[in-house]
């Protein structure tokens, strides 16, 4: 509970990504920093959850990446809004974004997929994300043959795996307090600028 500071309209910057990026630089050295919750929904509006890894913050969205025929890439592709939810358990934070979404550029999602780990590159190739699979040991013959395939040489990224950016819309600032008085702070986009209040918790 030390740890736990109150969060007030006037502590809040203009702009929701750059409070956002303060609350992330605050919490550097928690593990698993970068792990978000992802919410889609099919066309007719039934949600599915997973956790991400946040690999993309910039000064009007963040994102992550992924597999374009996973449940999340059909999901986002009938219906391209989601909401993606941070979690800050050792300073009692939490940040929630909603807005649309839509695929990153090739060339953004070619120099992420450069930058990643070989192995995470192969797997990107061999998973059928999603699919109903044979066996694990159908899944390892695929990365071995790839292995083989790729061996020597720069692993390409494949034409259905890339990146998704969420432009919020609305952001909501949560912080705990004792006894569940909690502090929230919304934005909510209007026209060019953000609007703030205060709610109850």
């Amino acid at each position: 509970m030390a740890s736990w500071r109150p969060l007030d309209l006037a502590d809040c910057d203009a702009d929701p990504l750059v409070q956002f990026a303060r609350w992330f630089d605050e919490a550097e050295g928690m593990a698993e920093r970068e792990a978000v919750a992802l919410v889609t929904a099919t066309a007719d509006g039934r949600p599915s959850a997973r956790m991400v890894l946040l690999r993309h913050r910039d000064a009007t969205s963040i994102g992550c990446y992924t597999n374009y025929e996973s449940r999340k890439g059909h999901e986002l592709a009938a219906n391209p809004h989601a909401a993606i939810l941070w979690y800050c358990e050792p300073l009692g934070r939490q940040v929630r974004f909603e807005g649309a979404v839509a695929r990153m550029s090739d060339a953004e999602s070619d120099a992420y997929f450069a930058a990643r780990p070989r192995g995470h590159q192969i797997g990107a190739h061999a998973s059928h994300q999603s699919m109903p699979q044979v066996s694990r040991a159908d899944l390892e013959a695929r990365v071995a043959a790839l292995e083989a395939a790729f061996a020597g040489r720069d692993i390409g990224r494949p034409t259905n795996w890339g990146g998704y950016r969420l432009t919020p819309d609305h952001v909501e600032f949560f912080q705990q307090r004792a006894d569940r008085l909690h502090d929230r702070v919304v934005y909510e986009r209007a026209g060019e600028r953000w609007r703030l209040e205060r709610r109850d918790p």
